[in-house]
């Protein structure tokens, strides 16, 4: 994961973006999957009889 994230902030920065933006691209994926995973412990767990 590591070697991916710096490939991607490489990238991002290689197109123009500034820190300010990886940050804030960085926290609305952490809020999606907070959002996912919320949603997930949201759902009745199926009992099998």
């Amino acid at each position: 994961m590591k070697i991916l994230a710096k490939s991607i902030y490489r990238d991002l920065e290689a197109q123009g973006f500034d820190e300010k933006q990886i940050v804030s691209l960085a926290t609305e994926l952490i809020s999606e999957v907070t959002h996912k995973i919320s949603r997930a412990s949201d759902k009745p767990t199926q009992q099998v009889a």
